[in-house]
């Protein structure tokens, strides 16, 4: 039966099985509300006290209460909704079956429908506001829309990733990208969008390629390698057609060639590159470790004052406009030898402790000539913190034996997530009144006692905690969003008194249900921001209020562009894409620039990739060390924690948080368990 429905009389169903959700999904989804209105029914069943339970259609419910708390419409606004009245089995597999079968659409999908729309008069910037978009979003898939038809096919039929796809679009010639297409398809071989992005910039190789000179015409020629060589052409002016077969045998080569100078130089890593020079984009969220100065022996000094003797020699001749062309070419190899020798010297790198080499790295570039050339620097891809500057926090390890932070973040943006966090932790303790009853009488009555340094970080009174970023509201977090929701849940007839006496006693006749709720939120809303770090920031008992409470963090706060990638450094980007895929994942995006590879990351953190199962699960759970619940049972000591044992509990925490159960089961579950708490006792 179709019925409409008041928004206010729509509540959340315990049996919905959707329990996870993406912030970033959910803001498309306000935006699109919000621009073209309901276009599907809720899927409902009737409850208690007038209300009914989505069953199918939970985020467009909680997207049509978040337009009502930004007064888009009225609270009583009518939704149509079909109302089931089938039994309990029944029930839950319609919600399994409208959310089991959702199909995400295709990039190419995507690329027609923006398309299309632009067609009739649209802007970008039209389409990005109308869905919750940002404009780079949709001027991406708009370039899609113009690749070649066989690429294009390719990515609508799943045969190729976004980021080949969009390799391919480096160029804007259609034939090139259909015949470089052509070519890694029938090469057989696995090209990397690096690889192909060169491919159709340049179509063909000459011999005289570094690439070229490394890999070698025989071995080129054996893997089936096709050569084209004009009538006066010699082996450096021929062209190697097959680029991508190319590609893969000098990457292989290289690869080979690090390992090799890794195991022999002790070093942690040696990073391959086909280029000819350490780039920006190569070192960037790498940190140069500083070394200790070159220090010449007698021989090697004598040998460069013989060496730069020779070079004015030779450059003499090369000056004089009599000598002959023989003379001349002479001179001139004999200065590219003596360059050679002595950038061997000046060059050769400095010996590093052991313990510090083998935790550092170096680039192994391909020189001109076609030989892997060892570049004289050592990098480290972990950032030990020395600032001094007062304005950045230091993030904790998560255990005892990590190294040290990594990266710091600006005090705005620690605020920031400390008051996300904090929404999240008062949204546990809010729906759990038992648990809200015990700390609120355990607060007031520890008041006397308690030393700052063990602080419970609650302002008991009542009145909400301000938060540290002004100004500042999380409206697309699914924590404020939720809060928001329980709190317009509340009974508020005892509001109707006319003083606050006649108030009070109207509370009282409110049921224990009702009552609790106000409890729960109350004490919830007393909550300060707090974050997993060390400093002012932090708060163990926070912490375990988290892990008692079974927080799964990751299931209502994911990293986004906006709250989080747009703010930190490239360098913790590729570190965090490093913990959930490894350097191969970390390594397609190093020579992304800081706004590309912030949108992308919130893509992956979000689960919208495509990749191993494992890999997908590890980004989907993943958070910064600074918004995980710390587990600090094994930290806290029997007695009382005293300031200077503080921050040694805060270092050796275990804050991954692997455990936690599902928050939401929990938040689902606990005002059925709990509707029994005695307020009057």
């Amino acid at each position: 039966m179709i019925k409409s429905i008041p928004l206010n009389k729509l509540v959340a169903s315990p049996r919905n099985v959707r329990k996870r959700s993406d912030p970033a999904a959910d803001a498309e989804l306000k935006a699109s509300v919000a621009a073209h209105g309901l276009l599907q029914n809720l899927v409902v069943r009737e409850g208690k006290k007038g209300k009914f339970e989505v069953e199918a259609g939970e985020r467009r419910r909680k997207a049509l209460l978040a337009l009502a708390a930004d007064k888009h419409l009225s609270r009583t606004f009518p939704i149509m909704c079909l109302v089931l009245d089938g039994d309990e089995t029944q029930v839950r597999e319609a919600s399994l079956a409208e959310n089991f079968h959702t199909l995400k659409m295709n990039p190419a999908d995507e690329a027609q429908a923006f398309a299309s729309i632009i067609e009739t008069g649209a802007t970008p910037e039209d389409v990005a506001r109308r869905f919750g978009l940002t404009v780079r979003f949709v001027e991406g898939r708009l370039r899609l829309a113009s690749l070649a038809a066989v690429v294009f096919e390719a990515l609508a039929a799943g045969e190729i990733t976004l980021d080949i796809a969009k390799a391919y679009g480096a160029t804007s010639d259609q034939a090139i990208q259909a015949r470089v297409y052509d070519e890694v398809v029938q090469s057989c071989y696995r090209a990397s969008p690096d690889s192909i992005r060169r491919m159709v910039l340049n179509s063909t190789v000459r011999g005289s390629d570094p690439r070229a000179k490394l890999v070698g015409k025989d071995a080129y020629v054996a893997a089936g390698g096709r050569v084209d060589r004009e009538l006066f052409d010699d082996e450096e002016n021929e062209s190697w057609l097959d680029v991508a077969l190319l590609e893969n045998l000098a990457t292989a080569k290289m690869e080979e060639a690090a390992a090799s100078v890794a195991a022999e130089q002790g070093l942690a890593w040696v990073k391959p590159t086909l280029e000819v020079y350490v780039s920006h984009d190569l070192v960037e969220g790498l940190h140069r470790v500083p070394v200790p100065p070159r220090v010449y022996t007698d021989e090697e000094l004598a040998r460069i004052e013989e060496l730069d003797a020779a070079y004015d020699a030779q450059a003499v001749i090369l000056e004089d406009e009599d000598a002959s062309e023989d003379d001349t070419r002479v001179a001139s190899e004999a200065i590219e030898r003596i360059d050679a020798e002595v950038a061997g010297i000046r060059d050769r790198p400095v010996e590093l402790d052991p313990d510090i080499k083998r935790e550092s790295g170096m680039i192994l570039t391909l020189g001109r000539d076609g030989l892997p050339t060892l570049q004289p620097q050592y990098f480290t891809e972990v950032l030990v913190v020395t600032s001094d500057d007062e304005s950045a926090i230091e993030v904790v390890g998560s255990g005892p034996g990590d190294k040290p932070a990594r990266s710091v973040m600006s005090q705005r943006l620690v605020d920031e997530l400390a008051m996300q966090r904090r929404d999240v932790l008062a949204l546990h303790v809010a729906s759990d009144p038992a648990l809200a009853l015990d700390l609120f009488v355990f607060t007031l009555a520890d008041a006397d006692t308690y030393r700052w340094s063990s602080s419970p970080g609650l302002t008991i009174r009542g009145s909400a905690a301000s938060g540290p970023a002004h100004g500042f509201e999380a409206n697309d977090a699914a924590a404020t969003a939720a809060i928001a929701e329980l709190r317009g849940g509340l009974d508020e007839s005892w509001r109707a008194g006319t003083s606050i006496c006649e108030r009070f006693e109207l509370f009282r006749t409110l049921d224990d249900e009702s009552r609790s709720g106000w409890l729960g939120w109350v004490v919830g809303r007393t909550l300060e921001a707090s974050l997993n770090v060390s400093g002012n920031r932090g708060n163990i008992f926070h912490d375990h209020l988290g892990q008692i409470t079974g927080i799964d963090m990751a299931a209502w706060w994911r990293p986004t562009a906006a709250n989080y990638f747009d703010r930190v450094s490239k360098a913790v980007i590729l570190e965090a894409l490093t913990d959930v895929g490894g350097p191969t994942l970390a390594s397609r995006f190093l020579a992304s620039k800081k706004g590309e590879l912030a949108a992308s990351a919130e893509r992956i953190f979000a689960g919208n990739f495509i990749t191993e199962v494992e890999v997908k699960d590890r980004a989907l759970a993943w958070l910064p060390t600074a918004m995980r619940f710390a587990n600090m049972s094994d930290a806290i000591p029997a007695g009382e924690m005293n300031a200077d044992e503080t921050e040694d509990a805060d270092t050796h925490s275990d804050a991954t948080g692997d455990s936690q159960p599902d928050a939401n089961a929990n938040v689902d579950d606990t005002n059925s368990s709990n509707a029994g708490v005695d307020l009057a006792a």
